[in-house]
């Protein structure tokens, strides 16, 4: 659906929440006093022909910093898998409210406290898209959220305000990569703000934690901007895709260890992923990487493969580096995909895991 659809359809949907809240009557705190779902009108201004069927309602969404939970909802309707997640000490109601609006949509959305000012743990490992809009200025740690964001998802939506001025009005520097830190109290008499970044600050912040900018639009006073001033306000809304190599839209069955910190695993002598073919899918192709330690110590190394049952040509593993295993596939639909190893490195002083191939990225298509 195309997003100028998806615009119409979360005002429709806004209506529901309307009625939602009107059953609920008097829920004894404040609901959010902002409207979340019309953020949707901004990123029609911000995709491009490319990405405007971006929000196709397919695999698993965060939605970081939900407040009471409208936007969080409006995609579970679309089909998303949906987590929420925020925090009750900056939440406007503490949660209260995107709760009482869960039981009264009867929604499925997964509701997580997280505080991501402070080391952070995701409820699943990886995400389609996250959304992320409203949220980095309020962060005292901005560079280690994005780079654990990134880690875990294919795509991001940010938005966040920017300044092309300093409180004074002074010009920054043309093309400076610059944060400017808040007074306590000096934008909107708020304390949880930190840092407004220029846009060469941002884009530099962005490209440090691994992320790619695939569309990028200003809204708002996009020539006088100030980190302080409502009248000059100038917010960024960025479509991201992370740069990080990764296993994405499979699961993980046995076999595969921790995620590093490129996006690679290190996989036991056996491991297995599920997958769902695209129609037309016709080739698996493994990315992977055989140490030099393995091949030193084991010898080659033979990798079998089987796809529901069906066994697929074997590959004989001889030289360290990357290699780029390819299958022709004739199974379609949900697939189960399990690889053996002949040999493995064996847990050991320096490493109690046992150690197979490290592996990049899986794909069917």
């Amino acid at each position: 659906m195309d997003i100028t659809e998806l615009v119409t359809e979360a005002r429709r949907f806004g209506g529901r929440v309307r009625q939602a809240k009107a059953r609920i009557g008097d829920a004894g705190f404040e609901w959010y006093p902002y409207d979340t779902l019309s953020a949707l009108g901004h990123l029609e201004k911000l995709l491009s022909a490319p990405h405007r069927g971006l929000l196709d309602g397919r695999g698993r969404v965060l939605d970081m910093g939900s407040q009471d939970g409208e936007l969080a909802f409006f995609l579970e309707s679309l089909g998303y898998q949906v987590v929420a997640a925020d925090h009750p000490a900056y939440n406007h109601n503490g949660m209260r409210g995107i709760r009482a609006l869960k039981a009264a949509l009867g929604s499925h959305v997964e509701i997580h406290e997280i505080d991501v000012d402070r080391p952070f743990t995701l409820p699943h490992d990886t995400y389609d898209l996250v959304i992320f809009l409203g949220i980095l200025y309020h962060l005292r740690n901005p560079f280690y959220v994005l780079e654990e964001l990134s880690r875990r998802t294919t795509h991001c939506l940010l938005s966040t305000r920017v300044a092309r001025r300093l409180a004074d009005g002074t010009p920054l520097p043309a093309g400076a990569a610059l944060a400017y830190l808040l007074g306590e109290d000096e934008l909107n008499q708020d304390n949880s703000n930190y840092f407004i970044f220029s846009e060469p600050g941002l884009r530099v912040m962005l490209a440090r934690s691994h992320w790619e900018i695939r569309d990028y639009v200003t809204l708002g006073d996009t020539s006088l901007s100030d980190p302080v001033h409502p009248q000059h306000d100038e917010r960024a809304f960025c479509l991201l895709r992370s740069r990080h190599e990764r296993l994405e839209n499979l699961e993980l069955l046995a076999g595969w260890h921790e995620n590093e910190e490129t996006g690679w695993r290190w996989t036991a002598r056996e491991f297995a992923v599920r997958v769902k073919a695209a129609e037309g899918a016709r080739a698996l192709t493994m990315k992977l990487y055989v140490a030099e330690d393995s091949l030193r110590r084991l010898g080659e190394i033979t990798l079998s493969a089987s796809v529901n049952g069906a066994a697929l040509e074997e590959a004989v593993l001889e030289t360290a580096g990357l290699f780029h295993y390819v299958r022709e596939l004739k199974a379609a639909g949900e697939l189960e995909i399990r690889f053996r190893l002949d040999k493995a490195l064996p847990p050991d002083a320096d490493d109690e895991r046992e150690r197979g191939i490290i592996v990049a990225s899986i794909a069917v298509e």
